[in-house]
């Protein structure tokens, strides 16, 4: 007798554990406030993150957003803003006037191999763009599972885990001062 097929949550979850919680708020200062409040921080702003050969649904977008990224404990907290209307799952997500959980974010080593297992386990990637200079690419993949449910595999280099770990060692360490820290 064959043992039972996995399926496509246990396929998908197979892929790492959540290492993210990424919010795309609409009022970001105010969401940034909250988490700073329980606790989290301190915050690393990337104001315009540039990704190259962004598609959304299969179609070219030029987003143009900024994100700022703080620990809370072992789990890392995302806060992202779209400056523009470019299509996205940003703009998608606020449109349809969503809060909440937008996306969780799981770091994988082979990015091909990921997006390999998302379609044997028949779920959808809705986005999807390369880091710039070659140090990793994402997909963002809809589980089915209506809103917060979308999961990001994050594939980076040596020099993007080693800005993780600097951001939860600064967590770790952290008095409370500056707790935002890069903004312009």
């Amino acid at each position: 007798m064959s043992s039972p097929a996995a399926s496509p949550a246990a396929t998908l979850a197979a892929l790492g554990p959540v290492m993210q919680l990424s919010y795309c708020p609409a009022d970001y200062d105010a969401a940034l406030a909250h988490w700073l409040r329980l606790g989290a921080g301190p915050f690393f702003e990337i104001p315009h993150v540039q990704l190259d050969n962004v598609q959304f649904r299969g179609a070219p977008s030029a987003i143009d957003f900024s994100m700022a990224l703080g620990y809370f404990g072992d789990i890392q907290i995302e806060l992202i803003r779209q400056h523009n209307d470019a299509p996205s799952m940003y703009t998608e997500w606020r449109a349809a006037g969503h809060e909440g959980l937008q996306h969780m974010c799981v770091l994988v080593d082979n990015i091909a191999d990921a997006r390999s297992r998302v379609a044997a386990a028949g779920a959808t990637v809705v986005q999807e763009g390369d880091l710039p200079g070659g140090a990793g690419a994402v997909i963002y993949v809809d589980t089915g599972g209506g809103p917060g449910t979308v999961i990001e595999y994050l594939q980076i280099g040596e020099a993007g885990r080693a800005g993780f770990a600097m951001m939860h060692a600064a967590h770790r360490d952290w008095d409370g001062s500056e707790p935002i820290r890069g903004r312009s």
